[in-house]
């Protein structure tokens, strides 16, 4: 089965964008965890290269997919930047809960 991106609306590619940044965004919110609000980022920076790649096709320009290139790039420095900071808070304060972790206490 061979799908082309234009044959489906661009109306749907957004709902799911909107869906899964709406996700993200409740998220970050309401999670005390590192490592799932870490994921909710993720998940609000795939959507938003859904709707760059899904506008890119809609005009015919790949100038969108260039975009998710560089934003795939700066997903991945925050990935393991990101890891990293969560590792070394877990080493030394023995929890990845938000509100247990606060730094600036001496």
């Amino acid at each position: 089965m061979n799908f082309n991106l234009t044959e489906i609306p661009l109306n749907y590619y957004l709902a799911l964008s909107a869906i899964m940044f709406s996700i993200g965004v409740v998220g970050v919110l309401t999670r005390r965890n590192a490592i799932i609000v870490f994921m909710c980022i993720e998940l609000m920076l795939n959507s938003v290269n859904l709707t760059l790649v899904a506008f890119s096709a809609f005009h015919g320009n790949a100038t969108g997919q260039i975009l998710v290139f560089f934003v795939m790039a700066v997903a991945a420095a925050e990935a393991a930047v990101g890891l990293a900071i969560i590792i070394a808070l877990f080493r030394n304060k023995m929890t990845v809960n938000i509100d247990e972790i606060n730094i600036m206490k001496w």
